[in-house]
């Protein structure tokens, strides 16, 4: 109905538009006409003959525009339809893009865990502690111009709680929560992995403000060899791409994990992107204290709590909870009421024999890696964990000879160390070895420092067994720091 009235109504105009135009050409004709008439003594040019002449032009096209007025009404209106029928058409898909990315199957939770339920990382929610209070007060920073940064990535082994910390922010902050892994970003056919990264910013700054935690980053985030253009890179491309596509205002804050980190592509990891990051190591003795006291809380037990957890030096968070829910497990089995040492043990027998990933140490253990652990604390000046992979390098644009052979000697002192204390050698951590090599290949065949790699690393431990013998007392003493408190700090050294 609407659209015959509009269709009526344009007729109407086309042919008041008709009328105009000849009523405008007879009266112009008949006032040049007599005009000429009048002052025909004064016309000298041809101006006035070619004046006319454009006026009969002009009466004749509106006499035969009238004439053939149906034809022209027809080829406006076809004209009119396909334009309109194309910009809706244009219309509508652009509307479709927007609506797929907001109308897929992306669904955020509400995380109801905060930090009181995890324990044991009193210096990594210390850190997150800003990203929570810029979630809940945005304004607090805003009025200064401060933008959080858009991703923090969370680096660390299997089980130390990754993922669980992220839920925490997202409970303490009260926002939505988006949770994907990397995994499920990579499929067979190439760009269906970064239509998915599409809906996923597109779901969380409709839900602003709110936290993106992805799992696992590095199974779509490996460096890209640029010898190919394979569905991983197009959804690495695409996720660059978003990250960059949002200010740091937004209220959006992307949470990444991975325990893979040298593998990940470096524009991920510059400023702008992933630009915090945040190491989270296996827990210390104190923090497997409180862990267990969680766990074991509201719990009928007999376990000497302070016993288990020198017992469980080298355990995850994931492979306490493990421990303990494995006890529980055993103390139905057996139809017992309360929860002793003698489940604890069962437990723990299942957890060495079934996961060799846990470092389950007895005391000698212990105390040969306390001694190469506290080598290097000793050598590098810095802290030191029981359980960490790899002490703190010199990092400098330009390094120097001296830098280099540092970062040697921070690699080999555990070795070193343990040999001189114990008087024998022990195969612990080769990818201190392997980075001690590494580093020795690129002074004398990439920078052309030394003459050969086996005559620098010779004298490089030489060195270190003449200091580490020198201070052998120093290493002793940090060792029982180590075995107590399970870390060296800078005030301890």
């Amino acid at each position: 109905m609407s659209q015959d009235l509009n269709n009526k109504e344009q007729e109407k105009n086309l042919d008041k538009n008709f009328k105009l135009m000849a009523m405008s050409a007879v009266v112009l004709l008949i006032l040049f006409i007599y005009t000429i008439y009048k002052s025909s003594s004064h016309i000298q040019g041809s101006s006035y003959y070619i004046g006319i002449i454009f006026l009969f032009i002009l009466l004749f096209l509106s006499l035969l525009l009238k004439v053939k007025q149906d034809k022209v009404r027809a080829f406006f209106n076809k004209n009119k339809k396909h334009t309109s029928a194309f910009d809706t058409e244009l219309i509508k898909s652009k509307v479709k893009i927007a609506n797929d990315d907001l109308n897929s199957n992306v669904q955020a939770v509400t995380s109801n865990i905060t930090f009181k339920d995890v324990a044991g990382i009193k210096e990594i929610k210390e850190e997150l502690e800003e990203v929570v209070d810029f979630l809940n007060n945005p304004s607090k920073y805003l009025q200064y111009g401060i933008k959080l940064p858009k991703g923090v990535l969370l680096v660390g082994p299997p089980g130390v709680g990754k993922t669980l910390i992220a839920r925490a922010v997202a409970g303490e902050a009260d926002v939505p929560f988006f949770y994907q892994s990397g995994a499920s970003f990579v499929h067979i056919y190439v760009g269906m992995g970064a239509k998915k990264v599409r809906e996923l910013f597109a779901k969380a700054k409709q839900s602003a403000p709110a936290i993106i935690f992805i799992d696992e980053i590095d199974a779509v985030g490996k460096a890209r060899s640029g010898k190919s253009n394979d569905e991983r890179e197009s959804t690495l491309n695409e996720l660059l791409t978003q990250m960059d596509g949002f200010d740091g205002d937004s209220g959006v804050i992307v949470i990444a994990a991975t325990n893979k980190i040298e593998v990940l592509d470096d524009a991920l990891l510059r400023a702008g992107r992933f630009d915090r990051r945040v190491h989270v190591g296996l827990p210390n003795i104190e923090d497997r204290k409180k862990i267990l006291e969680l766990y074991l809380d509201g719990k009928n037990h007999e376990i000497n709590i302070e016993k288990l957890t020198n017992e469980t030096a080298g355990f995850s968070s994931a492979a306490l909870a493990t421990l303990i829910n494995e006890a529980l497990l055993n103390m139905i089995k057996n139809n017992k009421k309360i929860l002793d040492n003698d489940d604890i043990q069962i437990a723990k027998n299942k957890l060495e024999f079934g996961k060799k990933q846990i470092k389950i140490l007895d005391a000698k253990q212990k105390e040969i890696l306390s001694i190469y652990q506290a080598s290097k604390a000793f050598i590098s000046k810095t802290k030191v964990a029981l359980f960490d992979e790899s002490v703190q390098k010199l990092n400098s644009t330009y390094p120097s000879y001296q830098e280099l052979v540092e970062n040697i000697k921070r690699d080999l002192a555990g070795f070193i160390g343990v040999e001189v204390i114990k008087k024998e050698k022990y195969a612990i951590n080769h990818e201190d070895l392997e980075s001690a090599s590494k580093t020795a290949n690129e002074i004398v065949n990439k920078y052309k420092m030394a003459n050969s790699i086996d005559e620098l690393l010779t004298n490089v431990k030489n060195e270190l067994r003449a200091e580490l013998s020198h201070n052998a007392e120093q290493i002793n003493r940090l060792k029982d720091i180590m075995l107590k408190n399970e870390v060296i700090t800078l005030e301890d050294i």
